[in-house]
């Protein structure tokens, strides 16, 4: 029973700091405004988290995982289904995906281990869009295909943000219109 009680408090502080990222940024967070919404006491806060720092990794962690696309490898890896899966997680994700970018911006201009995240996930998914991308024309160049794979991620970036701030904007459709783009750079 004790168990699960502290489970379900370390739910509701990442809820409620997952909330407040996204509404106020890295600076509107405080442990007291985590704790009053939470409806918890700091004590509570204390036996699950040692820090403020610790609870925003650990949200930033889970908006990390939840833009790769396949976690676990289990798709087909195609280029298509790795940008149809970005654009669904900023479409059906947008708390997650505000989170994410207010994180990766704010955070990963000011704060190391933040960057260091950030950073190491663009790596990641940029490696797999090549990879991706290679697969569809093997005897390409690797080099090349990497810095289009880089801009194809910049463009999805910035129209994903733009989504966020124009919830109207047409993801889906520039992702299209990108991909028919590369089709046409692959050739």
């Amino acid at each position: 029973m004790r168990n699960r009680a502290g489970l379900e408090t370390q739910a509701r502080i990442l809820d409620v700091t997952r909330a407040l990222l996204a509404e106020t940024g890295l600076d509107g967070i405080t442990i007291k405004r985590i704790c009053d919404r939470a409806e918890i006491r700091a004590g509570s806060f204390y036996n699950i988290f040692e820090s403020k720092e610790q609870v925003i990794l650990s949200v930033v962690r889970q908006a990390i995982q939840a833009v790769d696309p396949d976690p676990e490898r289990a798709g087909s890896g195609a280029l298509e289904d790795l940008v149809a899966a970005y654009v669904r997680f900023i479409l059906e994700e947008r708390e997650l995906a505000r989170v994410y970018f207010l994180v990766a911006l704010t955070g990963g201009l000011t704060d190391e281990t933040i960057r260091a995240r950030v950073s190491r996930h663009h790596q990641e998914r940029l490696h797999r869009f090549t990879d991706a991308a290679l697969r569809r024309r093997p005897d390409a160049d690797r080099e090349r295909t990497e810095r289009r794979m880089e801009a194809l991620l910049a463009a999805l970036n910035g129209y994903a943000l733009q989504t966020l701030i124009e919830p109207e904007f047409d993801l889906a459709g520039h992702a299209d219109a990108l991909l028919a783009l590369e089709s046409e750079l692959q050739r």
